[in-house]
């Protein structure tokens, strides 16, 4: 094969990857830059092939791709942050390698996610969590407007999960790390933060982190704070470790935290200091971790998601939290008080749940736990016109006859699993695709799949680009 038909295959394949790619040669010449990578760092494919990186990146500094050209060093998932020809702040987290071949490095290859959007957003909640902090320390957090919840915003006389209250209360009065498991919507959060401003800690900050919403590059610098020089773009600032010193960090979904973070944050728990990303100086810290999990703690672990000894440390005080189908006693009393919430706040006048209503909130599982509970309230509630009674007729839910003893769901009018994925799957690609203008690769990008994917279904569904 000639080498111009080799050179032909790379470009056509890098242009169905959905990482971004950048090739240069020994002289840091650019010679291949896929779609992708040009998408994502706001330039033209032009401004960057057949030119110098430093040409095509003029504000960028000491960057992977020359630190792997020059020095033939390679990184892996490591985060940069700079500026574009166009002075565009650009964030990624990149994986660079040299490509040596007998003993010379003959080019730079460089591939790269976007986490532009997502860097601004976890800079803007760390900012608003130390302006929060801040302004509600001592007794002026008391009277922030910010929602802080206390046991006294838990409902629920199942005797279960009054046992796991008292429980938590318990926790409330100690110092040790609590690990809380609960299925999604029960009520994780509202636990951790009531066992925090109910405790010894309370005047102290609060501070909340979910692991599975930050890239791992990315969540590390939220962690323990990042030094000026340890990526490009780096500025010294502090980790929600270091704003929560003295209070509470919540660490939500802990199991989907890299294991080889796990490992680090382990290691801070023992020792009782941080460093910063890139940093050499040793930080005490004295923060009480509250951790949380959806799923069983002992699945997680067999499944490889959790280590075992970070569990082990931080399961001093475990908190169990019931799911809402083993407690339908409380349902009456939860419909209530969700009731008389979303009265005031739709401004409607419905005083009481009918026993109908209430018989067919009972025959329901709730896969979505006490918040799948409210959400029924509230679209009924915002959907009623000038009925003083909520009724069963006003609510929308899947209909369900009495559980079984398996705790099975009987549905009627529901069509078969496959023909209603395949509709529900068609939707959302539309709806991307819409948004996106009608460009597949950015409605792939939107999707998170592969554009080779998302082309194929667009076959199969019988959508035009």
């Amino acid at each position: 094969m000639k080498k111009e038909e080799y050179k032909k295959i790379l470009e056509e394949l890098l242009k169905l990857i959905d990482e971004g790619v950048y090739i240069v040669d020994k002289k840091g010449v650019g010679k291949f830059y896929n779609e992708a990578m040009a998408s994502m760092e706001k330039m033209n494919v032009d401004d960057v092939l057949g030119k110098t990186f430093y040409d095509a990146f003029p504000q960028v500094g000491n960057s992977t791709m020359m630190k792997a050209l020059t020095k033939g060093e390679s990184t892996v998932n490591q985060q940069q942050a700079y500026k574009n020809f166009y002075g565009k702040e650009i964030s990624t987290v990149n994986s660079t390698i040299p490509i040596i071949v007998d003993g010379e490095t003959v080019a730079a290859l460089e591939v790269a996610k976007d986490v532009t959007n997502i860097r601004k957003v976890s800079d803007t909640l760390m900012e608003l969590q130390k302006g929060g902090m801040t302004a509600g320390a001592g007794t002026n957090q008391k009277n922030s407007k910010i929602k802080r919840y206390s046991f006294e915003d838990i409902y629920g006389k199942n005797q279960a999960f009054a046992d796991v209250v008292e429980r938590a209360k318990r926790a409330a009065d100690i110092d040790a790390s609590v690990f809380i498991y609960g299925e999604t919507g029960t009520g994780k959060e509202l636990f951790a933060q009531s066992i925090h401003y109910d405790g010894i800690r309370s005047e102290k900050p609060f501070l909340a982190q979910n692991c599975a919403a930050i890239p791992e590059a990315l969540l590390e610098g939220i962690l323990f704070g990042t030094s000026k020089g340890s990526f490009t773009g780096a500025v010294d600032r502090e980790g929600l470790f270091e704003q929560a010193n003295g209070g509470t960090l919540l660490l939500d979904e802990i199991s989907a935290m890299p294991y080889d973070l796990q490992s680090k944050l382990l290691r801070v728990l023992q020792e009782q200091y941080i460093r910063r990303v890139g940093g050499t100086k040793d930080i005490p810290i004295n923060v009480r971790i509250i951790a949380t999990v959806n799923e069983a703690p002992e699945d997680l672990i067999a499944q490889g998601k959790l280590r075992k000894d970070l569990y082990y440390r931080l399961n001093v005080v475990n908190i169990s939290i019931p799911p809402l189908r083993d407690r339908l006693e409380d349902i009456p009393l939860l419909a209530e008080r969700f009731l008389e919430k979303h009265n005031q706040r739709f401004k409607k006048e419905i005083w009481m749940v009918s026993d109908a209503a209430l018989k067919k909130l009972k025959n329901y599982d709730y896969p979505g736990n006490v918040r799948e509970l409210e959400n029924i309230i509230e679209q009924a509630v915002s959907m009623a016109d000038k009925e003083h009674v909520l009724n069963e007729k006003i609510l929308q839910m899947p209909s369900a006859t009495k559980k079984s003893k398996t705790s099975q769901i009987q549905y009627e009018n529901v069509q078969p699993l496959d023909v209603y994925m395949s509709e529900m799957e068609s939707n959302i690609i539309k709806d991307a695709l819409l948004k996106c203008g009608g460009n597949v690769s950015k409605t792939a990008e939107l999707l998170q799949i592969k554009r080779q994917t998302l082309q194929h279904k667009l076959k199969k569904y019988r959508i035009t680009e």
